[in-house]
């Protein structure tokens, strides 16, 4: 028991130090397990042997994340993406199967043993890739969309594989297994329902096992988690979720499928649940951990004794397979007009062999179709690929991504032949609504963007802008700064736009400057400069949300107004005072303790007003409402407080 304990202490402290030093130096959570598996495992030894016993143990993570992939798609949403998901995936495959098989024929005599080898090879990281499409934000890009379908057929498609493996077995190792049959069926059984089984027996067993895992997750799971919820414990939630997950993969793997597909289905099934946000936000911290911890135990288990036998041949594979997959991939993004960035972001994220090709490998060698010499070394490609994963990721983020941004931002500035009252800085959600709001009233207004797809989705709906970099003091001559009354700042870097704000106010005094601040900071640093009227973007808004929290909770509107202009008043009354703090701060530490204190003192105040009752008069915005008669809750059908 003690050393279950201490391996368990070693994977974590090794992920407790790493990942958080790779996450700052901007390398991605994934490359950090990676490194904390090759530190813990082939570098210092301090794991060993069990590292594959705790790999499959791990691989239940990959599990776990298709089951909350297949919670993310409605039935809908699959038939609506049918295109991408069989035509890209399916040509992915389909070419990648091909080119590799062919490869491997100038190698390997059996052509069995090659197209074994194209089928490993045609898979990618399913886990690699969505963990480090969600840190990085790239999951809604068309790329991301793109290489999300992808996946999703090869999760698939490794059904078909696993049937077709089998019937590639060499006569020659199946003669040498049959010797050791004996003695290996006394150490170990694999459990299953189709042994033995006729084609069209297996074929019913596999069809009967899916038609209960959708008939059964549709018409059973409601009742059963309405069961479960009526008692009030959320642990009891949470273990009847893992009891359907873990439940589902051993129906899966009893029948010989693949158990990330059987539990990806179940998701679909339960997307449409009310239970669907309950089903995740339990499943979900298991399955960040388990991920994880397959991540270490690739690391951990690269062989380096293995590696080291063969290094130039093992590292030219790594590299030739990604550089094929990346090119068949390339080759796609032009059939299927994937375009600019998102073309490399698809290219590059699926360029590696994926955690199936474990699972794969491993079947080829119990079918006897690899032998164990040449599925060692396909391992080590597989491993050393998804460790060069995340360095493919952070050259998309260094370099391509720069370069289109580069691209896109070389137009030249529009022509401004006309000037106008006001001008605009930024065109995007926050400046739209400016824009539209003086246009609608017959006010000349000059909008400007540095954002060459801004402006032309805003030309295509008739909304007249110009592109150009507002900070440029010849645009600004150009677009009549010279004549303008009114100059609003609306961009979303906040640098900038107190920069463009110092230099209007000190070269254009007579210019009135209108500023959208980010927050509490960038409002000081913006006033600091000499911004006339500034406006923090989610302040009002916010304030207008919480107003209707109150109602919604049972505070009547009257009441609630009244609470507003008490929140308002006590906020205006301590604007210049936080303001005064912040500005007599260091540079280093604008939140010192004097503004801090001030803040809580704030704080203070807006509870007090909150619970008092005001006998003063009311606001104007409270001159507006009606005080509610005696026995107005009489209509509501219910008594008063």
């Amino acid at each position: 028991m003690t050393s279950y304990f201490l391996s368990a202490f070693i994977y974590l402290a090794a992920a407790v130090i790493a990942v958080p030093i790779a996450k700052k130096l901007g390398l991605g959570s994934v490359l950090g397990y990676l490194i904390a598996g090759v530190v813990i495992g082939p570098l210092i030894g301090l794991v060993g042997e069990e590292t594959t016993s705790i790999q499959h143990f791990a691989e239940f993570g990959v599990v776990m994340m298709l089951f909350l992939v297949g919670l993310e798609l409605e039935p809908k949403m699959l038939w609506e993406m049918r295109n991408r998901l069989i035509g890209l995936g399916g040509l992915q495959v389909g070419l990648t199967v091909s080119a590799v098989t062919g490869i491997a024929l100038w190698f390997v005599e059996q052509w069995t043993v090659a197209l074994a080898i194209g089928l490993i090879f045609s898979l990618s990281s399913t886990a690699i890739v969505l963990q480090t499409f969600n840190e990085k934000g790239l999951a809604k890009t068309e790329g991301g969309k793109n290489a999300f379908s992808v996946l999703l057929f090869q999760d698939i498609a490794v059904i078909p594989m696993l049937a077709l493996i089998p019937l590639l077995a060499l006569p020659d190792l199946v003669e040498k297994a049959k010797s050791v049959a004996s003695s290996a069926a006394e150490h170990h059984e694999e459990l299953s329902l189709v042994v033995g089984l006729p084609g069209w027996a297996y074929a019913m067993v596999v069809i009967a096992a899916i038609a209960g895992v959708v008939i059964g997750g549709h018409y059973l799971s409601r009742p059963l988690f309405r069961f479960v919820a009526s008692s009030g414990l959320r642990e009891i939630f949470t273990a009847t979720a893992l009891m359907l997950v873990i439940g589902i993969a051993a129906l899966m793997s009893l029948v010989g499928l693949s158990p990330a597909l059987g539990t990806f289905l179940a998701g679909v099934v339960l997307a449409n649940s009310e239970f669907r946000h309950e089903l995740e936000s339990n499943i979900e911290p298991f399955k960040g951990l388990l991920l994880g911890l397959f991540f270490i135990t690739v690391g951990a288990g690269i062989d380096f004794g293995v590696l080291f036998n063969d290094l130039g041949g093992i590292v030219a594979m790594t590299l030739g397979l990604m550089a094929l997959k990346a090119f068949v991939l390339l080759i796609l993004t032009v059939i299927f007009k994937i375009r600019c960035s998102d073309r490399w972001l698809f290219s590059l994220s699926l360029a590696q062999a994926g955690e199936f090709g474990f699972v794969l490998l491993s079947f080829t060698v119990q079918q006897h179709v690899l032998p164990v010499d040449i599925a060692q070394p396909l391992s080590l490609v597989v491993a050393l690929s998804m460790f060069l994963t995340p360095g493919l990721f952070i050259f998309f983020d260094k370099m391509i991504v720069p370069r289109y941004e580069k691209t896109l931002n070389s137009r030249e500035a529009d022509e401004i032949e006309e000037t106008g009252t006001v001008i605009i800085a930024g065109v995007g959600r926050f400046g739209q609504i400016i824009n539209r709001l003086l246009v609608a009233n017959n006010v000349k207004t000059i909008a400007l963007d540095h954002g060459t797809r801004q402006v032309d989705v805003l030309r295509k709906i008739g909304t007249k802008s110009y592109y150009g970099d507002a900070t440029r003091p010849d645009l600004l001559h150009t677009a009549g700064i010279e004549h303008a009354q009114l100059f609003v700042i609306a961009i979303d870097d906040t640098e900038r736009a107190v920069e463009l704000a110092k230099y209007i106010k000190h070269t254009y005094p007579h210019v009135k400057i209108l500023a959208r601040a980010y927050d509490r900071g960038h409002h000081y640093a913006l006033k600091s400069v000499g911004a006339d009227i500034i406006i923090s973007e989610t302040y009002h808004s916010a304030l207008k949300l919480g107003t209707e929290a109150l109602k919604e909770v049972g505070f009547h509107p009257f009441k609630v107004e009244q609470l507003k202009a008490a929140f308002l008043d006590v906020e205006a009354k301590s604007k210049e005072g936080l303001y005064q703090a912040w500005k007599n701060s260091t540079e280093d530490n604008k939140y010192s303790s004097d503004y801090v204190n001030l803040f809580m003192q704030l704080e203070d105040e807006i509870e007090k007003a909150m619970s008092g009752d005001r006998e003063d008069g009311h606001t104007r915005t409270e001159r507006g409402w009606t005080p509610p008669p005696r026995d107005y809750t009489k209509s509501l059908g219910s008594s008063p407080d």
